[in-house]
């Protein structure tokens, strides 16, 4: 599993698609030679080219010599997308894991939805990849038996060789030829494997990509290099949407290694995927180039964003959260009347500020414009999205551009935005030569695509110690800002994202939605709005708990509520991307994992002092997550994690070593937003530049152990996703131990602003 290839783009013969609106399936002659794309991979690597092999559709292929060649269509950043897709359809297939590649495509639309966001990749592919697994396999069986002059069901593939009757046996190989031949099964008429026949779904499965990364020889996008390529760093207006009224650039002349000065064209909101625009210098070198950014006098039109002031930003949006007027959402009952006749009712207001994605590789893109073709390299999370923004940026067809996928050093989400590779394309057009572009850390913080500030307000009554009224109202400025002209209510998409979807059996609710403006980049983040929605939710159900006088857990599964399934039919829900039949919210599910959580975790057992167990769950990208944080306070305010532990029902895991590798990073990327992250701004400014003041979590701050609890690994449900669900409950579940530990509630984040000593 050695070989990693970009796949050029390539005519094909004729398409196939499936339900759910995704053009999948694109089926190359199978009597024709050997893809291109394979072709390709094995010259890169001086392999001797096949006269021919087996070609059933765009994803596999199978050399003469039985080597099987899978394509991931998805980028890797990580999440281990580049084994978890390609091995399901190995499985299906009956390969030997040991005798496949990986090729990785580049962007096209033939691949279907590139997009790699969202927890999706498996949740959109697991059948698709077993479906051209499973043809493929029904072709070589039949190949077979047409070879030995027997029945199809005679016929059997076993660990990348078809078994026959009287010990007959040949190896994949043997039969690409005469399978090559055969017309390629429809679809529906392929059986799949059952469950139990699995080899490499549901369990652990390593890294294709691990043994390149642990020995330096893997490529990321900052590892790539051209012949006579240049390269630049760009200032950007310090103001978002700011503008260039003037630029004196002689200083920066001087300094040895710089080639030339740029400046790029601005970009008027909405802005898209756009480059924000600024002055670019060149250099012979990274270093050069940014000494020169450093002695730029620019003087700057800074627009009308200099009025944001997060301080006041935010009283602004939680005054809103605590009024009335805004934008009812979701209702059932009467939340008023209920209040009214309340034994008790709580009420808190609760605050999570911007985060910037801070990915340990800043976003770098390589660009080559060269007889009327664009080609660019880099790491996004979806390639269609940078070519069309490439193609737009510099005024060529799409047709033109090809993307190739590098690995991600991080994307939470800031890659799928490729302002990086268009300023790249614009500046190699421009300069007729290959442009490596680079943000340095400082360019990272201060022009991210933020995770939206979040304001919420929640009054909750109390009724013969039950949740009787529920109100809750949730303000932040929308992604929607970003793509459309001044929009200030949530989009449904956004409000669906832990919002929508409250869970809990409360007769009486009303969700509602405030306005606010955006006064800098919004994008989405890892979770999403599911981050502030959840830490909300779990630390208002803690408050209501400790006003009823009961334990934490058992108040938070009573709340919950029945086994059911939760009815959103009068809400405009969105269920990402899924239909709410396949992947309905189930209760059951919830207080499965909380159950699991508080009991491997040892809740209720007996600590020492200023230390506890703070648990929280939530669903989202129809995962369920519930997190127990095991926290522990010195007298002087110093915080410390002996354990976390994580119970997860995402279905069917195709690769438990994944999931459970993605829950112990999300407690790590939790534990940074939870406790440091805090992107704010003064007169339009971020104040936060590189990581002395936006920190992150580091060894000694890290849980000392997180023990990850799979639930429900079988095709009882289907693949939910798992690169972001376990994001959410870990902030409240961290508070709520914080408020065991030493009766301090933390209602806004982030919790290094709170004073912990005793």
């Amino acid at each position: 599993m050695s070989l990693i290839e970009n796949v050029s783009r390539r005519d094909f013969v004729k398409t196939a698609g499936v339900a759910a609106g995704f053009a999948v399936g694109v089926t190359l002659d199978p009597t024709g030679k050997l893809n291109p794309f394979v072709r390709e991979a094995q010259a890169a690597e001086g392999v001797p080219l096949p006269a021919g092999g087996l070609n059933p559709n765009l994803f596999v292929s199978i050399d003469k010599d039985g080597t099987v060649y899978i394509v991931c269509h998805r980028s890797e950043m990580g999440q281990g997308i580049r084994t978890g897709t390609p091995v399901v359809l190995a499985d299906e297939l009956e390969a030997d894991w040991g005798r496949c590649r990986v090729v990785q495509a580049v962007g096209d639309k033939m691949y279907g939805n590139q997009y790699t966001d969202g927890s999706r990749s498996v949740r959109h592919n697991y059948m698709r990849m077993r479906e051209f697994g499973a043809t493929t396999r029904a072709m070589l069986e039949k190949a077979a038996a047409i070879k030995w002059g027997v029945s199809e069901s005679q016929c059997k593939a076993q660990n990348h060789r078809v078994l026959g009757p009287d010990g007959k046996s040949a190896d994949f190989g043997e039969l690409v030829e005469d399978a090559a031949g055969l017309p390629v099964p429809d679809v529906k008429s392929v059986k799949l494997k059952d469950p139990s026949e699995f080899r490499y779904i549901g369990r652990d499965i390593p890294l294709v990509d691990g043994p390149n990364m642990s020995m330096g020889k893997a490529i990321y996008g900052m590892d790539l290099r051209l012949p006579g390529m240049v390269y630049s760093v760009i200032e950007h207006c310090p103001v978002t949407y700011g503008t260039v009224k003037s630029v004196n650039a002689s200083e920066t002349m001087k300094v040895p290694g710089v080639i030339k000065v740029v400046e790029i064209p601005q970009s008027a909101p909405p802005i898209g995927f756009n480059s924000l625009g600024g002055v670019a210098v060149i250099g012979n070198s990274t270093w050069a180039a940014n000494e020169g950014r450093k002695k730029l006098k620019i003087d700057w039109d800074y627009g009308a964003n200099t009025v944001y002031n997060s301080e006041d930003f935010r009283v602004t949006m939680e005054n809103t959260a605590k009024g009335d007027g805004n934008k009812v959402v979701r209702q059932e009952g009467d939340v008023a009347g209920a209040l009214a006749a309340a034994d008790k009712v709580v009420e808190a207001t609760f605050y999570v500020p911007h985060f910037a994605h801070a990915m340990m590789e800043p976003p770098v893109a390589l660009a080559q414009v060269k007889d009327g073709k664009c080609t660019v390299w880099g790491g996004y999370q979806d390639p269609q999205a940078a070519r069309g923004t490439v193609a737009k940026a510099i005024g060529m067809d799409e047709a033109d551009v090809t993307t190739h996928v590098a690995l991600l050093g991080g994307g939470f989400g800031r890659r799928s935005k490729p302002d990086f590779a268009a300023e790249a394309a614009i500046l190699a057009k421009q300069l007729g030569v290959p442009v490596k572009n680079v943000w340095m850390r400082e360019d990272d913080i201060q022009h991210a695509y933020y995770h939206t500030v979040c304001a919420q307000h929640i009054k909750a009554g109390l009724k013969d110690g039950k949740v009787s009224a529920w109100l809750h109202r949730s303000v932040f400025p929308t992604i929607w800002s970003t793509f459309e002209d001044d929009p200030q209510l949530g989009h449904k998409i956004e409000l669906s994202l832990g919002f929508l979807d409250l869970p809990y059996n409360v007769p009486n609710l009303q969700l509602e939605n405030g306005k606010a403006k955006a006064h800098v980049r919004i994008g989405w983040l890892r979770s999403v709005n599911n981050i502030p929605h959840a830490f909300a939710q779990n630390t208002m159900a803690n408050m209501l708990a400790d006003a009823a006088g009961q334990d934490p857990v058992k108040f938070l599964a009573d709340l919950i509520g029945p086994d059911r399934v939760v009815d959103l039919s009068k809400a405009d829900y969105w269920n990402y991307d899924q239909t709410y039949d396949e992947y309905p919210i189930m209760t059951g599910r919830l207080k499965g994992v909380l159950e699991t959580v508080a009991n491997a975790s040892g809740y209720g057992k007996k600590m020492g002092e200023r230390e506890a167990i703070g648990i929280a769950v939530h669903r989202s990208f129809t995962t369920y997550v519930a997190t127990a944080v095991h926290a522990r306070i010195s007298a002087d305010g110093k915080l410390s994690i002996p354990r976390v532990d994580v119970a997860v029902d995402a279905g069917r895991c195709v690769n438990t070593d994944r999931v459970r590798s993605q829950m112990e990073g999300s407690c790590i990327y939790g534990l940074t937003g939870a406790y440091y992250s805090e992107i704010s701004a003064k007169g339009g400014i971020v104040e936060q530049s590189n990581f002395h003041n936006y920190t992150m979590a580091r060894m000694p701050e890290a849980p000392r152990e997180i023990k990850v609890h799979i639930v429900n690994n079988t095709e009882q449900f289907p693949p939910g996703g798992v690169g972001e669900p376990g994001v959410p409950p870990f902030a409240p579940a961290l508070t709520n131990a914080i408020y065991a530990a030493t009766g301090k509630r933390i209602t806004n984040l982030p919790i290094s602003k709170t004073n912990l000593a005793a």
